[in-house]
């Protein structure tokens, strides 16, 4: 069977296996990126979940010494939550970004490209392929968009003229010599609206990001939060999408056809005060499977306190009063104190008080007297 036939067949295989969008690229190093990559290092801009190995993500044969082709795919996902849950004093809610709505992502295209693996290794016996999703050595964004399936937009994302950036990536690299998509023209012209509405100016520049202040990275780190972007943060306990959300692109667009990834509103949604208290089991039944998981509750309560704390949310003083005084972990304890500050009252101001007569831990001591000062002062 020629290659041409071999694409074709996989193209046909991609529309019944359900994938939105398939693209065919070379297995060439990625050398322009790689010298992207090693300017980012040195700028201090990487979020650290990358690949180390910058050879490893931009090397394509140091994943499969035989490499030929990269097949890059990419699915759509909803934007829109039916009948969303009102979020109201006393009964205030958090958000999930969109990207981890539903099943995790990385659940269904590994399924998807397993799917493919198959048909390539029915059309070619023989034949050797890996796939990845996310977690593996190459960029994501560069495979696809030198397959086509998209352009690289200044907000980082892949956007796609039919779906815009609302999309999930993935690649199967194989040593099968395939015909080569044409890479998609910059279409982002003179727009600057995502770098206009990033709240922390973590878009350095068109394309460029530093992961240390993006919000959507900083949402999925376990350490103390930093002061100066806790009132940016709004609702969101895990993601950040105001730079997708502005784009052009991807006003009005919402597809609903992957029903994996259709939105729990209770889920996507959640009560704020309620996730205070679970446990790891509960966060493991009701989170378990979707992507925002990933890390673990603490991400997630420190946020949603944080959230609470913004709010002003007096009902919720017990509850950041019991994490001050009892919760093991020095960052749940420094972000409740944090927000005790900005809710402020009789309650919170001798509840702060108290702890910090009783505290070791230094950063919840910086922290205790920083809310003591803002609980004071009423800002």
């Amino acid at each position: 069977m020629t290659p041409e036939r071999v694409k074709e067949e996989l193209i046909r295989e991609a529309k019944r296996l359900g994938i939105d969008k398939i693209g065919f690229a070379s297995a060439d190093p990625f050398l322009e990126l790689k010298e992207r990559l090693i300017r980012h290092r040195e700028a201090g801009y990487e979020s650290g979940f990358e690949e180390p190995d910058i050879d490893k993500r931009t090397h394509p044969e140091k994943c499969l010494p035989e490499a030929k082709t990269i097949i890059a795919i990419a699915l759509a996902y909803p934007t829109k939550i039916p009948d969303p849950p009102a979020s109201e004093p006393g009964a205030y809610r958090g958000v999930f970004c969109r990207a981890s709505w539903g099943e995790d992502y990385h659940r269904v295209l590994k399924r998807k490209l397993e799917g493919l693996k198959e048909r390539l290794l029915e059309l070619v016996p023989g034949a050797t392929a890996e796939e990845m999703v996310d977690t593996g050595a190459l960029s994501d964004r560069a495979v696809a968009e030198r397959a086509g399936i998209g352009w690289s937009g200044k907000n980082t994302s892949i956007i796609t003229e039919e779906f815009g950036s609302w999309v999930y990536l993935g690649e199967m690299i194989t040593d099968v010599d395939l015909p080569p998509d044409t890479p998609v023209t910059e279409g982002c012209g003179d727009c600057t609206a995502c770098l206009d509405a990033c709240p922390t100016g973590a878009l350095v520049s068109p394309g460029r990001l530093n992961s240390q202040a993006c919000l959507a990275y900083l949402t999925q780190t376990k350490g103390f939060l930093p002061v100066e972007y806790r009132d940016r943060l709004g609702p969101y306990l895990y993601g950040f999408e105001t730079c997708q959300a502005v784009c052009p692109y991807n006003r009005k667009v919402n597809f609903t056809h992957h029903n994996e990834f259709l939105p729990d509103p209770e889920q996507v949604k959640p009560l704020l005060k309620p996730l205070l208290s679970m446990s790891n089991r509960e966060f493991r039944e009701r989170f378990g499977k979707m992507a925002g998981s990933w890390r673990g509750k603490k991400p997630i309560q420190r946020n949603a306190i944080i959230a609470l704390g913004r709010y002003r949310d007096r009902t919720a003083v017990p509850d950041l009063i019991r994490l001050l005084k009892t919760d093991p972990r020095p960052v749940i304890r420094g972000t409740a104190a944090w927000a005790l500050g900005r809710i402020g009252g009789d309650e919170a101001g001798e509840a702060l008080r108290n702890a910090l007569a009783e505290e070791t831990d230094d950063q919840v001591l910086w922290e205790l007297k920083n809310a003591l000062k803002e609980e004071k002062t009423g800002s």
